[in-house]
């Protein structure tokens, strides 16, 4: 697969745009174990983002009914619907995927599923706006920064916000670790195959999610405190009026934030939303 990325390239004249954090999937092995984790069939609608040269777009083309692939650089979009036109069943459609609502992309197809080789600069950003959608995707499968991935995935006890964020709407898992030698060119980093299974249903009752966030978000404002000190800093409270709301929320005000569950962190919301103004 390397000798066939190197000759589409030259036949561009050009090269991977660092910019764009361009990395090829040069491994079949690694491009079956993605395909095998999306789980798909001739009735599945998927979402691609970055495709670059196709290489996982051919993949998903022959194996599903539709396949909208959203890739932000001009010269490898134009190449690429070019080469998908014998397929019939690919949309290409250069631009952000950051710019476009997902749901205007599938068509109203609700149970539409994501695999893509997100771009790592992006990943935290594309994640978050899937997530957020109006019509999120029934399932999302991306390679991503093994780093990244190990920090969505976390236990309770090593909880980060981005492990919050994510876990509120789904349950991720790593299906398996890619060397940096699977791509081309090499990056700095090894990645992680990262499955998320979206909720039917929320995990916690959070009607006001806007407002859960902006709590979330300050609870981890200062990690490495414990939380009541986190909490007066990130609300820009008094520590005092932090500690009575943990303590009505059953929650140790010792505690830090990577150790509180979805379910304490949507009971100490609830406490909050319940309370006087803080100031």
């Amino acid at each position: 697969m390397l000798a066939e990325v190197k000759r589409r390239l030259r036949h561009l004249g050009r090269s991977a745009r660092k910019s764009l954090g361009q990395h090829f999937l040069i491994d079949d092995v690694v491009l079956k174990d993605i395909v095998t984790a999306a789980e798909l069939s001739p009735a599945d609608t998927v979402l691609e983002i970055g495709p670059g040269l196709g290489v996982l777009t051919r993949e998903l083309a022959g194996r599903v009914g539709r396949v909208v692939t959203v890739e932000l650089d001009d010269s490898l979009a134009t190449a690429l619907k070019k080469e998908m036109e014998p397929y019939g069943n690919v949309t290409v459609i250069n631009e952000s995927i950051l710019k476009l609502e997902p749901a205007s992309l599938v068509s109203g197809h609700s149970g539409y599923k994501v695999v893509a080789n997100l771009p790592y600069y992006i990943t935290a950003a594309a994640l978050r706006h899937l997530l957020e959608a109006s019509q999120p995707p029934a399932l999302i499968v991306v390679m991503v920064q093994k780093e990244v991935a190990e920090a969505i995935a976390a236990a309770l006890g090593k909880l980060s916000l981005l492990a919050v964020s994510i876990q509120f709407y789904g349950r991720p898992q790593i299906v398996g670790y890619v060397p940096a030698s699977a791509f081309y060119p090499v990056p700095k980093v090894d990645s992680a195959i990262l499955k998320i299974v979206l909720n039917r249903r929320s995990v916690v009752a959070v009607p006001d999610r806007e407002g859960f966030f902006r709590l979330v978000r300050a609870g981890f404002s200062a990690p490495r405190k414990q939380l009541a000190g986190s909490l007066a800093n990130g609300l820009g409270v008094p520590k005092e009026r932090v500690v009575a709301l943990l303590r009505e929320a059953a929650i140790d005000a010792r505690r830090r934030a990577e150790t509180l569950s979805l379910e304490e962190w949507a009971g100490l919301w609830r406490v909050y939303q319940g309370a006087q103004p803080l100031c």
